[in-house]
């Protein structure tokens, strides 16, 4: 039962060492269900399955699909436009950033972070600050 409550965090990115590190600074506080994606693509597969998600970090420089074209596909959708997503790139371009905030993040993560700094945006981000 308490699994139920847990938020459940859609994390996106090509980078294997950077997807396993994201889960496992998250997975440390035991608050979050954690889904990995290694591209735009699975992302949208993820969401596809129907799996309630409550947050999704959307690498924005991924091979094929990037993480733009990515939310320009979740906010066509009516349900997944409901999901706050926060960029995470190691682009620190104000035109990147300013593309993120005019496309609906909620968010942007700059990489590589450092983990008192992602748990603390997830959670600000989730509502969830102590």
């Amino acid at each position: 039962m308490a699994e139920n409550v847990k938020p459940t965090i859609l994390i996106v990115d090509d980078d294997d060492m950077m997807l396993k590190m994201a889960e496992f600074i998250l997975m440390q506080e035991s608050k979050f269900n954690i889904v990995k994606a290694n591209s735009g693509l699975q992302c949208l597969k993820t969401l596809q399955s129907g799996e309630k998600i409550d947050l999704i970090l959307l690498d924005i420089q991924m091979p094929g699909m990037d993480g733009i074209k990515t939310m320009e596909l979740i906010q066509k959708h009516d349900y997944w436009k409901l999901i706050p997503v926060a960029f995470l790139t190691a682009s620190s371009d104000r035109g990147t950033v300013l593309k993120a905030g005019q496309m609906g993040a909620v968010g942007y993560i700059k990489k590589p972070f450092a983990p008192p700094d992602l748990l603390s945006r997830v959670k600000l981000i989730l509502g969830m600050e102590d």
